[in-house]
C-alpha cells in the first residue's frame, strides 16, 4: 500500500511537470548555446520579497520561455525564464547592444523605486548563479533624499571560466561608467548592452561548486565559528555536569533514606517524592491532545534526523535549488505514519476511547497552524504579485500529496498503534483519589520553570542561530552541517537533562502533575528562539515592509512551534524514563 501511494505521488508530480527533465551533461562545443535563465529581482534586504525578472520594464525579447521547475524550486520562489543575453560557449562579445528602448515616465519611476530599494537580480548560467544590482544611488554627501541621484546600469560585463568543454565559473560586473539617469520624471533613451569574456582554468568540473562553499566558510571565519561553538558547548556541558552530579548525589541520599525508612517503624510518615507514589502515574488531563503532541513531536524529530542525514552526505550543496524544500515535503509526508502510530499507541495506553478523533487531532496539530499561516501569507504574496505566491497547480500538488500520501499513512500508523495493545508500564499502583498538592512558591509554577528550562538549551545554540538566520533570511550560504549536527545533539541532551532535573524538583515538592509540565519545559526553547527572532529582525537585519515582516514572523512562528513540539516530546520522554527508574528503585506499598 505504501509503495502504491509513493508511485501515485510520483505520477502526480511528473504529470504536473515538476520532475526535472533536463539531463544535460554540461559539455559544449565552441558556439553551442549554453542555457542562461533570468530568475528574479527584489530588494536586497528583503529576501522573501522577490518578483519576476521582467516585472521591471526591461526589454522583453521575443519568444520568452519559462523553465519548468521542480516542486522545491517553486516553493523557493524561483521563476526562471530565458534571459535576453546570448552567452554561447567561448563566443566573446564586446559592448554588444541587445536592446534600445525609450523609457516612459512611468517606467522611469518604476526603475527609480527599484534602485532606491537596492534591487538585485539573480540569473543562472549552466546552473551557476549570477547576481548583480540593477542600479545605484549617488548621495554625494547630501542629507536631503530629494537631492539624491538615481542611476540604472545599462552595461553588464560577464567573465566566464571554462575547462576544455565545460563551464566552471561565471561572474557579472556592472559597468560603473555606463549609466542611465533616473533622477527626473521624464522620458529617457536607454541602450542596454553586454560584454562577454572567456578565460581557461584548470579547475575540474567536479569542484566548480566549491567556490560557493568556500565563500561561506573562510578559514578565519571557520576557526572563529568552531571556537565559539566549542566554547558555548563546553560551558553548557559543564553546567549540565555540575547539575547531574548534584542530582545523582541527592537521589543517592533519597534512596538511602527511603531504604532506612522501610526498615524503621511502619507508622513513620513518608515525605518527598516517595509520598506521592500513588499519584505520580495518574494520567494527565486532555490525554488526546497530549498524545497528539507526542505523535507530532516524534514525527518532527524523525524528519529532522533524516534532513541531517541528507545534509551530511552532501545532498544540500550550494544552489541545489529547492532540494531542501522538496526533502521537507516528501519526508514529512512519508513520516506521517510515525505520528499516527505514536499518538494512537500512547492514547490507548492512557485508556483513551476516541482514537479516530485523536488521529484527526494529530494530523491537524502542526499542519493546521501551518496551513492557516500559509493561506494568509500566500494572500499577501498574491497582493504584492511576488514570486513567493504559489501557483494554483503547486497548491493542488501539495493537496494531493496530503490526501494520497500523508493522510493514508497517518491512518495506517494509527491503526497499527491502536492494535499494538501496549499497556502503560507503571511501577506503582495509582490510588483512586489524587492527593492535594501543597501550596508552592511562585518560582515553582509552570511559567518560571519553563523560563529556566528553556534558557540553558537556548544558550547552547544561540551562536549557531545567527548563521542559520543569515542563511535563511539573508544571502549567506550555510554549508557547515557537521557543526550544526553537533549543536543539535547537544541541544537534545541538554533539553532532556534539564527537564529531568526540574521534574525531580517538582516531585520532591510533592507536586505530581509532571506530565504536561515536563512537555512544556522541554518545548520552552522554542519560545526563546522566537524571542531571538524579534532581536534578529530589529537589531541584526535591515528587513522592512509588511510582506517581509509578515513572512519572517509568520513562518518563524511555525518553525518555533515545530521546535516546541519536538523538544517537548524529547523532554517528556526523558522525564518518563527518569520517573519510572526512580520509582522502580524503591519499595512502594
Amino acid at each position: 500500500m505504501t509503495m502504491l501511494l509513493l508511485l501515485l505521488g510520483a505520477l502526480i508530480l511528473s504529470g504536473a511537470g515538476y520532475v526535472r527533465s533536463d539531463s544535460s551533461d554540461h559539455r559544449y562545443k565552441e558556439g553551442d548555446i549554453v542555457p542562461l535563465y533570468a530568475n528574479k529581482v527584489g530588494p536586497f534586504h528583503n529576501p522573501s520579497e522577490t518578483y519576476r525578472y521582467f516585472d521591471l520594464p526591461f526589454c522583453v525579447p521575443e519568444g520568452v520561455k519559462e523553465k519548468k521547475e521542480a516542486l522545491g524550486e517553486v516553493l523557493n520562489g524561483d521563476r526562471l525564464v530565458s534571459a535576453p543575453y546570448k552567452l554561447n560557449f567561448r563566443d566573446e562579445k564586446d559592448s554588444e547592444v541587445y536592446c534600445k528602448k525609450r523609457l516612459s515616465k512611468e517606467e522611469v519611476k518604476h526603475f527609480r523605486k527599484a534602485v532606491e530599494k537596492d534591487y538585485y537580480f539573480q540569473m543562472y548560467y549552466d546552473d551557476l548563479p549570477i547576481w548583480g544590482f540593477i542600479g545605484k544611488v549617488d548621495k554625494d554627501i547630501k542629507s536631503d533624499p530629494s537631492e539624491y541621484k538615481y542611476f540604472l546600469y545599462k552595461h553588464i560585463q560577464f567573465e566566464i571560466l571554462y575547462n576544455k568543454d565545460r563551464v566552471i565559473e561565471i561572474s557579472a560586473r556592472m559597468d560603473p561608467h555606463s549609466l542611465v539617469d533616473l533622477s527626473e520624471d521624464k522620458e529617457v533613451d536607454a541602450e542596454f548592452m553586454y560584454s562577454v569574456k572567456w578565460k581557461e582554468t584548470e579547475t575540474p568540473f567536479e569542484k566548480r561548486m566549491e567556490k560557493y562553499s568556500m565563500s561561506s566558510s573562510l578559514p578565519h571565519h571557520l576557526e572563529i565559528h568552531w571556537f565559539s561553538i566549542i566554547n558555548s558547548c563546553v560551558t553548557v556541558l559543564l553546567l549540565t555536569g555540575f547539575l547531574a552530579t548534584i542530582l545523582m548525589r541527592v537521589l543517592k541520599n533519597d534512596f538511602m533514606k527511603y531504604a532506612q525508612d522501610e526498615e524503621a517503624a511502619d507508622d513513620q510518615e513518608e515525605t518527598g517524592w516517595k509520598y506521592i507514589h500513588g499519584d505520580v502515574f495518574r494520567f494527565p488531563t486532555h490525554n488526546s491532545l497530549f498524545a497528539a503532541s507526542l505523535g507530532s513531536g516524534t514525527q518532527l524529530f524523525t524528519l529532522t534526523i533524516f534532513i541531517f542525514m541528507l545534509a551530511l552526505v552532501g545532498v544540500f550543496y550550494p544552489y541545489n535549488r529547492g532540494a531542501l524544500f522538496t526533502a521537507l515535503v516528501v519526508i514529512y509526508a512519508l513520516t506521517s505514519g510515525i505520528a499516527g502510530y505514536t499518538s494512537a499507541s500512547f492514547y490507548c495506553q492512557l485508556e483513551g476511547k476516541s482514537w479516530v478523533r485523536n488521529l484527526l487531532l494529530t494530523g491537524c496539530l502542526f499542519c493546521g497552524p501551518l496551513f492557516l499561516t500559509f493561506c494568509f501569507l500566500n494572500t499577501v504574496a498574491i497582493t504584492y504579485t511576488a514570486t513567493a505566491a504559489l501557483p494554483f497547480g503547486t497548491i493542488v500538488v501539495i493537496a494531493l500529496i496530503w490526501t494520497l500520501v500523508t493522510s493514508p499513512l497517518l491512518v495506517l500508523g494509527g491503526i497499527a498503534g491502536k492494535n499494538s495493545k501496549a499497556e502503560f508500564q507503571a511501577p506503582c499502583r495509582t490510588t483512586k483519589y489524587p492527593r492535594e498538592i501543597p501550596p508552592l512558591p511562585w518560582y515553582r509554577s509552570a511559567v518560571p520553570q519553563m523560563a529556566m528550562a528553556g534558557f540553558l538549551p537556548f544558550s547552547a545554540i544561540y551562536i549557531e542561530l545567527y548563521y542559520i538566520f543569515a542563511s535563511v533570511w539573508g544571502h549567506r550560504i550555510y554549508t557547515i552541517y557537521s557543526i550544526l549536527f553537533i549543536v543539535f545533539i547537544i541541544l537534545i541532551i541538554v533539553t532532556a537533562f534539564i527537564t529531568v532535573a526540574l521534574t525531580y524538583f517538582q516531585l520532591a515538592a510533592e507536586d505530581h502533575q509532571w506530565w504536561w509540565r515536563s512537555f512544556l519545559c522541554g518545548g520552552s526553547t522554542g519560545l526563546f528562539i522566537y524571542a531571538y527572532c524579534l532581536y534578529y529582525y530589529y537589531a541584526r537585519s535591515d528587513m522592512s515592509g509588511f510582506m517581509q515582516t509578515s513572512f519572517f514572523f509568520g513562518y518563524m512562528a511555525c518553525i518555533c512551534y515545530g521546535f516546541f513540539l519536538m523538544l517537548g516530546t524529547v523532554g517528556f520522554r526523558a522525564a518518563l524514563l527518569f520517573v519510572r527508574h526512580i520509582y522502580r528503585s524503591i519499595k512502594c506499598e
